[in-house]
């Protein structure tokens, strides 16, 4: 009886309307709040509701108009872009130019950055404002994708962030934007609240207050949604989706993401701790800087097995660092095959005929079913002779320990989603070209991956205004790096979110889970 009637209590909570016009969101993730402060898709996903950017993009990640209304190529080197006029910051602070110029200023210069937003302004090296309204980007070469990569800077106010630390805008002291939700409460670990800004020059959102509830677990997040006690969960886990679908109080909504997962090499350095004897002793030398034993760990993935046991079906097996259907994915770059003993094979060619032991490191909180995904890796690896240790970290431990070029970590998996350019030029001028920081190259290079060669093709690539022709070198400088091992391609992932009936939620192809993609449902 007292099984029935909980059950009963469920279903009606799932069935009644929401009070008010409130969402309430079980969330994967708990946000930097400083809209400049550790470089991950989620931050911007937050930020977007707050604050905006001058290119905003599209659930397709196409490139809009944002605070920029318009832009145009001046020359090769100079974009100009036209502010909107009217806009205001929600302590009713007009929008101009001189916020633009203070946050290109504020981006490079947060202290102690896990991950900045400098891909922002890779090849800017002036910026003026010939008056309030209009901003000129000068460039160092010619950057045919330079409004797009303006799509994952946020505009701050240069009166209200002037000075401010991350925890000014966690406290809510400098979160002042013109997004359409105000800043209202924040609680580490617990929730984000935030109410809509009637001010906002764009449509006006349906709901009146948004609550954030921070939930890394994910049973956690199905069980409260089933419960009633939240809207909307996001990164739903694989294993209830049937589940989900198929439950006539809830809406699932999926769609394939831009997301690769893949895995980083440690290349930088001539020895790592992780890569060790199969007895445990360090090793005086780094197996990894050999391009045959990068290829081997490579070709002893099973991907189709990892994306049918691991992801249930649930991701499509990838060789690159783009997902098809964004520009520079390349047909011609296979998915590699399992081949355990030409992996074997490899491995003794480069004098590690006995394997030797690694490390591997990877979130428990970041991708769908990373920790997952990691023990299978060990046990594929393990298969080829490797002494395989998994070792797994919350993301906020995680990316402090893979700051580029100083990463202690032997191999580290990670994601890339490709919206933030809209083709793959991220990937290549962010992950695979080396470490160049004054030229805005390798900002998320966390292996220390170095090839003149393929920097070279990358540079080319991503200066060259023409579209065919900078298509097919793209492709080129993609193929030349995925052959070299800078990284090693596992799959791309979709992503799911969930309802209860009565919403309905129009999924991104870059992951953001937003609150404007939520509305009721028509009846």
């Amino acid at each position: 009886m007292r099984k029935f009637l909980a059950t009963a209590a469920v279903a009606a909570a799932l069935a009644t309307p929401a009070a008010a016009a409130d969402l309430t969101v079980g969330a994967r993730f708990d946000p930097s709040i400083d809209p400049h402060f550790l470089y991950l898709s989620t931050n911007m996903a937050y930020a977007q509701h707050m604050f905006e950017p001058l290119v905003a993009r599209d659930i397709n990640s196409q490139p809009i108009p944002g605070l920029a209304e318009s832009w145009r190529p001046v020359d090769d080197r100079t974009w100009e872009f036209k502010l909107r006029r009217g806009v205001k910051f929600h302590d009713g602070q007009e929008f101009t130019a001189e916020d633009v110029l203070f946050t290109v200023k504020r981006v490079p210069s947060i202290p102690n950055n896990p991950s900045a937003y400098v891909g922002a302004l890779r090849s800017v090296v002036a910026t003026e404002a010939p008056d309030p309204y209009t901003v000129i980007f000068r460039t160092d070469r010619p950057n045919p994708i330079l409004p797009s990569q303006f799509t994952i800077m946020s505009i701050v106010s240069h009166k209200a962030a002037a000075g401010a630390t991350p925890a000014d805008f966690a406290s809510g002291k400098a979160a002042i934007g013109t997004g359409p939700y105000r800043f209202v409460h924040y609680t580490r670990g617990d929730r984000l609240e935030l109410e809509r800004f009637d001010g906002h020059r764009g449509p006006k959102p349906a709901w009146d207050k948004v609550t954030f509830r921070f939930m890394s677990n994910p049973a956690a997040r199905v069980a409260a949604l089933l419960a009633g006690d939240v809207d909307m969960i996001d990164f739903v886990p694989t294993a209830d989706l049937p589940r989900l679908k198929s439950d006539a109080r809830t809406n699932l909504a999926t769609r394939a993401s831009d997301r690769v997962i893949y895995l980083v090499p440690n290349v930088g350095a001539d020895t790592v701790p992780g890569l060790t004897t199969k007895a445990g002793e360090p090793l005086d030398r780094n197996p990894l800087k050999d391009v045959r034993v990068r290829r081997a760990l490579s070709l002893a993935i099973n991907r189709p097995a990892l994306v049918e046991r691991v992801m249930e079906g649930f991701a499509a097996p990838s060789g690159q660092l783009v997902p098809e259907g964004f520009f520079g994915y390349d047909p011609g770059i296979p998915v590699p095959a399992f081949d355990l003993a030409r992996a074997r094979q490899l491995l003794a060619e480069a004098g590690w005929a006995d394997g030797f032991g690694m490390t591997v490191a990877c979130t428990t909180d970041r991708y769908v079913n990373d920790a997952a995904i990691c023990q299978a890796l060990a046990q594929m690896w393990a298969r080829a002779g490797l002494a395989m240790k998994v070792e797994t970290y919350p993301s906020n431990v995680f990316f402090t320990k893979v700051r580029k070029g100083q990463s202690e970590l032997p191999m580290m998996l990670l994601g890339w989603g490709s919206s933030s350019t809209g083709d793959s030029s991220g990937a290549l001028t962010g992950l695979l070209h080396s470490i160049d920081a004054a030229r805005g190259y390798g900002a998320y290079n966390f292996g220390a991956y170095a090839s003149k060669e393929v920097d070279q093709r990358i540079e080319e690539a991503t200066t060259t205004m023409d579209a065919k022709a900078r298509l097919a070198l793209m492709q080129g400088a993609m193929r030349a790096a995925v052959e070299d091992g800078a990284i090693i391609a596992l799959h791309t992932q979709m992503t799911a979110v969930a309802t209860r009936k009565g919403i309905a939620y129009a999924p991104r192809a870059d992951e953001w889970t937003m609150a404007m993609q939520a509305t009721p449902a028509a009846k």
